[in-house]
C-alpha cells in the first residue's frame, strides 16, 4: 500500500499531524538545496527519535574502499560516497529547563510542515507539551539562497502558551558526524580548528583522503517580540562542536526568535586559507540584509526559474503537484552553474548511490535542462563527460581494451569508475551508448553543432573503438555477438545479446562514422586536428563497419518482437498479473537468484531503445513490442513508468498513460517503491517533465524544427509548458478542444502540428483545433 498523508496542494508539500513514523520519509519529500549544498528536512532542534542526518555539499565525496567478499581484476579500488557533511542548522531549545524534543514532548498538536515551492522555503510549526508541562508554539522557517550559494538562513520562533518560561536557544555546528552508508565504517572528516569570536562560529575541516578543505560557519541574532536584543551567550566548544547559548525570559505570549545564518566555503571555489574570511564576508553580508530580505531574494530567483520551466495542469491537483514537485528538486539539485558538477540520483536527499554521476543524467536530465535553461547548460553536463575521457579510456584500459577505446563510468565523481557490484561495473556497458545518444540528442535539439567539432566527436571515436573491441564475432552466427551484459534491466545479469546494448553498439558506430564524414567534408582543419590526436585510420575504420553492419539482433519470428535477451523465451512468462502484491517490490521480497531467472523485468529495456530510436520503426512495431513486454515489467526502476507513459500515449493509450505519468510524478509523494526515506529520485524526475512534453504534448525534433502531436488526459481540463528552443521561448498550451502556440520571447518559428507545417509569428497567438 502507497503513503497517502502528503496533501495535495498545486505549490506546497504539506504534512499534517506529527507521526513518528514517518519522520524519515518527510525528511527526505522536505529536502532543500540550492546546487551548491543541500539537506534532508531534519529537524533543527534535538529529536531522539529515528531520523537520517544529512547535509551534503556538491562535489565533496570521500573514497570508500571497496568491500567485498573476494577481488576481481579492474574491480574498482573505492566507491565514492556523499559526505554527511557537518551539521550547521542545529538549534537546541530548552524551556523552564526542559529539552525541547518532539519525541519525548507530552503531547505534539497542530502539525503542519509546508515546502513552498514557488518561493523556495520550508516551515513547520506546532504546540507542543513538554514534560514539566510548559505548553509552547513553535514556527520555523528555512531556505538555502540561490543568490549566495554558499549561504542558508534559519528563522527559529518560540512562544509560551501557558505560563511565562525561561527559554534557552543553544544554536550550534558539529562536525562529529557520520554517514549512515559507510563500507569500512572510516573517519571521513578530520577537524582540523574550532574558532569562535562575537556572535559568530567557524569549523574547518577537510576530507580524509580526498583533502577537500571547508569551512562550516554560523551567526545568530535574538529578537522578542520582532525587535532585535543583545545578549551574550554562554560559549562552548570542543574538537569538534561550538554553540553559544542565548538565555531570556520570555513572557506569556511573546515571540522569542532566534535568526540564524550558516553554511560552507569550500576550496573548490575559494583558496583554503581564506575560507573562514570568505565566510565572514557572507555573514556580514547576510546580517546587514536580513532574513526579510534574503526572503525576498529567494522568491525572486526562483520566479525566474518557474517563468521558464513551469508546467501548469487544470483539473488534477495531484497531477498538478506531482509535477512541480519534480521540477523543483530537479533545480535544487542542479542549476548549471558548475561545469565540475553533475546530477546524483538522490540528488542533496540521502547517501544512496553515492550522490555519483550515472547514466541517468544524458539519458533523463539532459531534455530537461536544454529545454527549461540555455542550452550552455546542457552543454555543460556533455563537457562534463569529456573532460572525464581521458579517466574513461583508463576505465577501459583497466578491463583490457586498448587503442583508445573508452568505457565511462557506471558511477563516478571524477571520472574514475567507483561502482563496486561486478554485474554493474563490468558488463552495464549501455551507459557509454547513452553518452552518444546525448551529443546527438543536444545537437539535434540546439542545433550547436560546433560542439561535436569541438569535443563531441572525439567522445564518439572512443566510444565507437569501445564498441568494436566489444563484439565478439560468432562463427555459427556469422554476426557479431555481445556477451556477458547487463541491459537497463537490472532483474537480468550476465546475459548474452541484450537487444539494446546490441542496437546501442550497431548505431553509436554508424553515428560516429556519419559524423567523421561530415567534419572532413565540412571542418577539414579540425578533422586533421582530432585524427592527429587519436589515430584513427581506414584500417580501423573498416573493422568498426563490419561490427556494425553485422551486429546480430535476437528476435522471436513466433511473438514478432526483438528479445530482450537470447534466453528471455526459456523462462517461464508469468506476467505481474499473475504475481502475488504481497511480494512486491520483489527486491525487496525474493532473492537475487529468484528474481535473476524470473521473466519480471525491473525497467523499460527493449522498450527504452524504442524510446531513443522511435524514428527507425514504425508504430505497429512499438504497439508489438509495448503489447509484449509492458505485461513483465514492475517499475521498481524510477527509471520505467515515464518511458512507458511517452510510448502509451504516442499508441492513444491514454488511460495507461494517465496511469504511468501519475506513478513518475508521484513516485516519491506516494512512495511506491517503499524507500523513499532513503532519499528521493532525482533524475528520474526529468522523465516526469519527459512524460507531459514528449508524452502528451508529442513534442519531437522533425527536420531541425520543433514538431507536435498533442493529446490530453481525459482527467486534465487543461496543461501548459515552454520550451527554449534555438533562442526562442515557446508556450504550448493545451486543452480539450484545441492547442495554443504563442512565442514568448525571440523570432518567428515554423514548427510541424500534426505533421502540418506551421508559421509562428513572433507575440501573436496560433490557435490550432
Amino acid at each position: 500500500m502507497n503513503q497517502d498523508y502528503i496533501k495535495p496542494n498545486k505549490w506546497s508539500i504539506i504534512e499534517e499531524g506529527f507521526d513518528a513514523s514517518r519522520v524519515e520519509s518527510s525528511e527526505s519529500l522536505f529536502s532543500i538545496g540550492n546546487g551548491a549544498m543541500g539537506q534532508r528536512a531534519n529537524f533543527e532542534e534535538k529529536y531522539s527519535g529515528s531520523t537520517f542526518q544529512g547535509n551534503y555539499i556538491a562535489g565533496v565525496y570521500y573514497p570508500d574502499k571497496t568491500r567485498v567478499g573476494w577481488w576481481k581484476n579492474g574491480y574498482p579500488e573505492y566507491f565514492a560516497k556523499v559526505l554527511n557533511a557537518p551539521n550547521w542548522i542545529g538549534i537546541n531549545v530548552s524551556v523552564n529547563g526542559e529539552q525541547l524534543d518532539l519525541f519525548a514532548c507530552k503531547a505534539v498538536t497542530d502539525f503542519k510542515r509546508e515546502l513552498n515551492m514557488q518561493e523556495g522555503w520550508l516551515s513547520r510549526s506546532f504546540t507542543a507539551t513538554l514534560k514539566n508541562n510548559t505548553v509552547i508554539e513553535v514556527k520555523t522557517k528555512r531556505f538555502l539562497s540561490l543568490d549566495t550559494d554558499e549561504l542558508g538562513v534559519i528563522k527559529y520562533e518560540v512562544t509560551p502558551v501557558n505560563c511565562d518560561a525561561n527559554i534557552v536557544f543553544q544554536p550550534y555546528l558539529d562536525s562529529g558526524i557520520t554517514n549512515k552508508d559507510t563500507n569500512w565504517d572510516d573517519k571521513f572528516w578530520d577537524t582540523l580548528k574550532v574558532s569562535h569570536e562575537n556572535h559568530q562560529a567557524f569549523i574547518q575541516a577537510k576530507t580524509m583522503k580526498t583533502d577537500f578543505y571547508t569551512c562550516t560557519f554560523m551567526e545568530s541574532r535574538i529578537f522578542i517580540n520582532g525587535k532585535f536584543v543583545l545578549i551574550e551567550p554562554n560559549i562552548n566548544a570542543d574538537a569538534n562542536y561550538a554553540s553559544f547559548s542565548y538565555e531570556h525570559r520570555v513572557k506569556q505570549g511573546e515571540v522569542y526568535t532566534i535568526e540564524k545564518y550558516g553554511g560552507y566555503t569550500v576550496d573548490r571555489n575559494h583558496d583554503k586559507s581564506e575560507l573562514v574570511s570568505t565566510a565572514k564576508k557572507l555573514l556580514a553580508m547576510a546580517i546587514k540584509t536580513g532574513f526579510n530580505q534574503l526572503l525576498e531574494k529567494q522568491k525572486e530567483a526562483w520566479l525566474k526559474i518557474w517563468e521558464r520551466a513551469d508546467i501548469t495542469i487544470e483539473g488534477d491537483i495531484k497531477a498538478q503537484q506531482g509535477i512541480r514537485f519534480n521540477i523543483f528538486q530537479l533545480n535544487q539539485t542542479y542549476l548549471g552553474k558548475d561545469s565540475r558538477l553533475n546530477i546524483g540520483p538522490k540528488g542533496f536527499t540521502g547517501e544512496k548511490y553515492g550522490g555519483s554521476t550515472y547514466w541517468d543524467t544524458e539519458a533523463y536530465c539532459l531534455p530537461f535542462y536544454m529545454a527549461t535553461k540555455d542550452e550552455k547548460v546542457a552543454r555543460s553536463l556533455l563537457e562534463y563527460r569529456y573532460n572525464h575521457l581521458e579517466k574513461a579510456i583508463e576505465n577501459a584500459e583497466k578491463l583490457g581494451f586498448k587503442n583508445g577505446a573508452a568505457l565511462f563510468p557506471m558511477v563516478t565523481m571524477n571520472g574514475e569508475e567507483c561502482h563496486n557490484e561486478w554485474e554493474i561495473t563490468f558488463e552495464e556497458i549501455h551507459r557509454n551508448g547513452a553518452i552518444s545518444f546525448a551529443i546527438y540528442n543536444y545537437y539535434r535539439y540546439t542545433g550547436d553543432y560546433n560542439y561535436i567539432v569541438e569535443k563531441g566527436l572525439e567522445v564518439l571515436i572512443g566510444i565507437a573503438r569501445f564498441w568494436q573491441q566489444r563484439a565478439t564475432f560468432s562463427k555459427d552466427k556469422n554476426l557479431y555477438v555481445i556477451l556477458g551484459v547487463t541491459g537497463p534491466n537490472e532483474y537480468e545479469n550476465n546475459v548474452n545479446n541484450n537487444w539494446y546494448t546490441n542496437y546501442l553498439a550497431h548505431w553509436c558506430i554508424n553515428y560516429t562514422m556519419e559524423n567523421l564524414e561530415k567534419i572532413k567534408t565540412e571542418y577539414p582543419s579540425d578533422f586533421e586536428r582530432i585524427m592527429n590526436k587519436v589515430k584513427l585510420y581506414e584500417e580501423e575504420l573498416k573493422a568498426w563497419k563490419d561490427v556494425a553492419d553485422k551486429m546480430y539482433f535476437p528476435y522471436s519470428e513466433t511473438h514478432k518482437v526483438y528479445l530482450q535477451q537470447d534466453g528471455f523465451l526459456d523462462k517461464e512468462l508469468t506476467t505481474v498479473a499473475d504475481l502475488d502484491k504481497n511480494e512486491r517490490p520483489i527486491n525487496q521480497k525474493w532473492s537475487w537468484d529468484r528474481i535473476l531467472r524470473s521473466s519480471y523485468i525491473k525497467q523499460a529495456d527493449v522498450l527504452q531503445g524504442f524510446y531513443f530510436f522511435e524514428d527507425q520503426f514504425t508504430v505497429e512495431e512499438l504497439e508489438r513490442h509495448f503489447d509484449f513486454y509492458e505485461p513483465f515489467t514492475l517499475h521498481e526502476s524510477s527509471l520505467s513508468p515515464c518511458v512507458h507513459s511517452i510510448q502509451a500515449a504516442k499508441l492513444d493509450r491514454m488511460d495507461q498513460a494517465y496511469n504511468f505519468y501519475m506513478r513518475t510524478s508521484r513516485l516519491d509523494l506516494e512512495d511506491y517503491n517503499h524507500e523513499v526515506h532513503e532519499g528521493l529520485h532525482i533524475t528520474s524526475m526529468a522523465g516526469t517533465w519527459m512524460s507531459i512534453v514528449e508524452g502528451f504534448g508529442g513534442m519531437r525534433i522533425k527536420e531541425g524544427k520543433l514538431a507536435f502531436t498533442p493529446k490530453i488526459p481525459e482527467q486534465w481540463e487543461g496543461y501548459s509548458f515552454k520550451l527554449n528552443f534555438r533562442n526562442r521561448i515557446l508556450k504550448v498550451d493545451v486543452d480539450q478542444k484545441q492547442t495554443n502556440f504563442e512565442i514568448l520571447h525571440g523570432d518567428d518559428l515554423e514548427i510541424f502540428i500534426n505533421n502540418e507545417r506551421l508559421l509562428l509569428k513572433k507575440k501573436t497567438l496560433k490557435r490550432v483545433n
